[in-house]
């Protein structure tokens, strides 16, 4: 065996041996004499280590020349420019290619571009040479070699349409349908150069979970144009990651479209009993209590705005804070409401508290129908917020312990057997009703997630706490003697 078949087999290198046999004679030949065939062999084998990475996520910028393979992900549009002091247009090609570590994109020049643009699809594995960069959205390597590899298999799924679940980091020309959870405000910031940029945000969420969109400069306002509950297709977004997630990045390039598909975002939450000291957790239940808006003065002189609501699931009940423009909110009584990256903290009389900061979105899953106004009391029924409080476990005691099931409660000091609703209240039937308190005013208003009843009763009870009524019914309203 020769020199340079030993060194060939010591470098474990996937380039077969006759193009690196044909790269040893050329280094030889341009290095007029001054190396062997074994010391030009060992000068392509250490070239090529150089050059070969195990995979997309080895690759970092101010690397030299790397080789890698991988699949096609989406192939984007030739754009033409024009070259300074040049006849000729210019021209570029960005390509999304993956393996199993990551996505990367690759930028692919002039003729090479409009070639790859007719011939490339979906799907092909390619062998590529560049060198890496920090681009416009991210890394990227520019191309100085791609040629297909049709044997070769990388075992990745090339993506059309994204779900959430689908992004990751360094992913390009990202596509992805979504229904917005919350918006923020449009915000502006001093550039390095002097010049004014504008920066908005966003939440959308989608069957496998949901991710933050950052829109950038002219494409920031178009955040003004969107509300909660929208579908959305982001188009031509960029991946980046942020504190240890990923957000989606949407600039000039990009879009976001509302389209009429409907996509459902299925919050994954914790239960509030569950909640600790300094979580960061996603909640959700039916609002049991809202209180008003309140601003105050900050430290630096500017003014700021809160509001406190209390929500409640099967496992407890806890208050949250609104900062900010989340307390303009429009959440009422019986609402569903989801919150997103809210921070758990001590609250008042040391009970847990989560506060809903910028980095938190604010949902409103289904609206309560307050017959009698958002949510500020009446006698009526409230179909949706009975609804919603029954989803999340306010009518776990719905009925007393001695009911069939239907509604129908036996009075305990002997009184008349009644029927829920139909309690005989023209003849002064004695009923017994157990709900959540959702209206402290007079009347007080219990909801036991099936039903309401209006209570007339000189005991002071609070929003959301649980009790037991006992009284003569008539026309709607217990007139009670007994709340236990």
């Amino acid at each position: 065996m020769g020199a340079i078949e030993d060194v060939y087999d010591d470098l474990d290198a996937d380039v077969p041996f006759e193009e690196f046999e044909a790269a040893v004679e050329q280094k030889v030949e341009d290095m007029g004499g001054l190396a062997d065939e074994e010391t030009a062999a060992m000068l392509i084998a250490h070239e090529l280590r150089d050059e070969e990475v195990n995979s997309v996520a080895d690759i970092e910028p101010g690397m030299d020349d790397v080789k890698f393979l991988a699949k096609v992900m989406t192939v984007g549009e030739v754009r033409t420019f024009e070259r300074d002091g040049e006849d000729e247009d210019g021209h570029v090609l960005n390509v999304e290619v993956a393996d199993e570590s990551g996505r990367v994109t690759i930028s692919l020049w002039d003729q090479v571009a409009v070639d790859a643009k007719e011939n490339l699809q979906t799907g092909d594995v390619l062998r590529i040479m560049g060198r890496p960069k920090e681009g416009y959205s991210g890394l990227e390597v520019a191309v100085d070699k791609v040629e297909p590899d049709p044997d070769a298999e990388v075992d990745v799924d090339a993506v059309e349409q994204y779900r959430v679940e689908d992004l990751t980091m360094g992913a390009s020309d990202v596509d992805l349908l979504g229904v917005i959870l919350d918006t923020d405000t449009v915000r502006t910031f001093d550039r390095d150069d002097g010049s004014e940029g504008k920066v908005s945000n966003m939440t959308v969420g989608d069957e496998t979970g949901r991710t933050r969109v950052t829109m950038w400069d002219d494409m920031a306002e178009r955040v003004e144009e969107l509300n909660p509950g929208e579908t959305v297709e982001v188009v031509d977004g960029y991946v980046r990651e942020r504190d240890g997630t990923l957000e989606l990045h949407v600039g000039s390039r990009g879009a976001i479209e509302t389209v009429d598909d409907d996509v459902e975002y299925v919050p994954d939450t914790t239960d509030i009993a569950d909640l600790e000291l300094d979580d960061v957790a996603d909640i959700a239940g039916g609002v049991i209590e809202t209180s008003e808006k309140r601003t105050f003065d900050r430290d630096d002189g500017s003014q700021g705005q809160v509001r406190n609501v209390r929500i409640k699931d099967e496992t407890g009940e806890i208050r949250v804070a609104l900062w900010g423009d989340k307390a303009d909110r429009d959440i009422d009584l019986a609402d569903r409401v989801a919150f997103t990256d809210v921070e758990i903290q001590d609250g008042w009389q040391d009970d847990l508290e989560a506060s809903a900061g910028w980095r938190s979105s604010v949902s409103v899953l289904d609206h309560a129908d307050n017959g009698s106004g958002g949510g500020s009391g009446g006698s009526e029924s409230r179909d949706a917020g009975q609804g919603g409080l029954d989803s999340f476990g306010s009518s776990e005691s719905g009925t007393p312990s001695d009911a069939d099931g239907s509604g129908t409660a036996v009075a305990d000091d002997g009184g008349a057997d009644t029927t829920g609703a139909d309690a005989d209240a023209d003849d002064g039937g004695v009923v017994e009703f157990t709900g959540t308190v959702v209206q402290a005013g007079d009347p007080i208003v219990l909801d036991d997630g099936t039903q309401t009843r209006s209570v007339e009763t000189a005991a002071k009870l609070r929003l959301g706490e649980e009790v037991t009524v006992r009284g003569v019914e008539r026309d709607g309203t217990i007139d009670a003697d007994d709340v236990f």
